[in-house]
């Protein structure tokens, strides 16, 4: 059991379905998470090991129930590990994360009907300063999570890969496989179609492995998502989230031989 010495931080968050939410939905990415930690709040960018896709979070200090943090430091955790100790908190429980300065383990407290303190270590921190990219997109495309994940779990059933196209009237998803192929239409003033807009025609085609497990994963945390593209170009898709601070992903394209 870890002395108890002095924290570098402490929060305290009593909306412990979302923050695991967010935390598995980080994991469809990275698996060893290097969190900056500050004043303001904790925030991560990083490249899953491929270099295909990138993550970009953040949670202001406002979506903690309490928060302490003086100084800015960085703190690389196992999110499995982490996550399994997660999934032991109940509903009503109140998290509690900090880092004990002196052992540098990472502690998870469980407040509820009686109070658990798991320790874990922590680990090398990413010295890889990922920068934010400097992009522009043609398309952008606001619908509901659920639409969108049950759109690329029909493209999977016929294919690997899926080409995501909009004309500025509707957003179609092409997917042709060997031996089947599959396109969803989503038009202008469906209930599944928030906003749409094209500056000029644009298409381009993404790994549905990479897409299904980022899409399952984030609409956990959100009800919205807003798909940012250009021809042949990465693709943004930013969440839309129930608390202070931002869940957007980055994927790159596969690029398609004619």
């Amino acid at each position: 059991m870890c002395a108890g010495g002095p924290l570098l931080f402490r929060m305290r968050i009593s909306d412990t379905k979302t923050f695991r939410s967010v935390l598995n939905a980080i994991s469809a990415i990275v698996d060893e998470a290097t969190f900056t930690i500050g004043p303001d709040g904790i925030k991560l960018r990083a490249m899953d090991p491929s270099r295909v896709a990138m993550v970009d979070f953040e949670m202001y200090k406002t979506s903690f129930d309490e928060y302490e943090a003086t100084e800015e430091s960085r703190v690389c955790v196992n999110l499995s590990e982490l996550l399994k100790l997660l999934k032991r908190a109940g509903r009503d429980d109140i998290i509690e994360l900090s880092l004990d300065e002196e052992t540098g383990r990472f502690l998870v407290k469980m407040i509820g009907r009686y109070i658990r303190t798991f320790n874990m270590p922590t680990l090398e921190a990413s010295e890889e300063e990922v920068p934010e990219p400097k992009l522009t997109f043609n398309a952008k495309v606001t619908l509901t999570t659920d639409d969108f994940n049950d759109t690329l779990k029909d493209a999977a059933l016929v294919s690997d890969n899926v080409r995501i196209e909009t004309d500025g009237e509707s957003l179609v998803m092409n997917a042709k496989g060997d031996i089947s192929g599959a396109r969803i239409e989503i038009k202008k003033g469906s209930d599944a179609l928030i906003s749409i807009e094209a500056k000029e025609p644009s298409k381009a085609t993404f790994s549905l492995s990479y897409l299904t497990e980022i899409v399952k994963a984030a609409s956990a945390t959100s009800d919205i998502v807003t798909l940012e593209f250009s021809t042949d170009m990465p693709i943004r898709l930013d969440f839309r989230q129930r608390y202070d601070g931002k869940l957007v992903y980055l994927l790159a394209p596969r690029i398609e031989v004619e």
